[in-house]
């Protein structure tokens, strides 16, 4: 079946699942921008544990934006602080190395708007991944779409749903034991060239 979904930050495994079981990807281009949501925020392991990631914006609640234009508040170097993180959370992870150089490019060109930025962000995940990176987007909004799973929920981390998802090896998880539906990278840097199999053995919750 054809998935609908936000295309989101880093997104989650379940985003994750959710497309690599699909027959098709459409992406929701055409709906008004949510504050608080992971449209512009990721969660890492760190060794405190939860660590949200968050893409500053340039966004008024009195004017409501269409998602896909929103636009990156690129004044603070948020960039860096992102690759700190991410450095601190998964450098001693078994393929941080191995992917770490694709990934850093993300970070080096000033991005324009959010959506375009998460899209390039999914684009070098599927190139890790050694997947082709197939989709199409919605011309129009609907509110129940027929003929679709419709995963946009998954965006939405004020009302998330829960995940099942088999526990794999995390960094940090004999201090905090196993964080569930993190970002796509925390299952990358553990699991690498097995993330693929993963996925495909999950079971989706909506």
């Amino acid at each position: 079946m054809n998935v609908l979904l936000h295309p989101t930050y880093f997104p989650s495994i379940a985003h994750f699942v959710a497309m690599l079981q699909a027959d098709h990807i459409i992406f929701e281009v055409c709906d008004n921008y949510q504050k608080q949501t992971y449209r512009n925020r990721a969660s890492l392991y760190s060794a405190n544990g939860k660590l949200d990631i968050n893409v500053p914006v340039i966004y008024s609640q009195k004017n409501r934006q269409l998602y896909k234009d929103v636009e990156i508040f690129n004044a603070e170097n948020w960039q860096m602080q992102h690759m700190k993180s991410l450095e601190s959370a998964y450098r001693t992870s078994p393929f941080y190395e191995f992917y770490i150089d694709d990934l850093s490019q993300l970070f080096e060109i000033e991005a324009t708007t959010v959506m375009e930025f998460n899209l390039n962000c999914l684009n070098v995940i599927f190139e890790c991944l050694q997947l082709p990176f197939s989709y199409s987007k919605t011309d129009n909004f609907e509110l129940k779409p027929d003929g679709v799973l419709d995963a946009r929920v998954l965006a939405n981390s004020r009302k998330e749903i829960k995940q099942n998802f088999q526990p794999y090896a995390q960094v940090f998880d004999s201090k905090h034991g196993f964080l569930n539906n993190l970002s796509i990278l925390d299952l990358l840097f553990n699991e690498g060239p097995n993330t693929e199999l993963y996925l495909e053995s999950q079971h989706l919750n909506l």
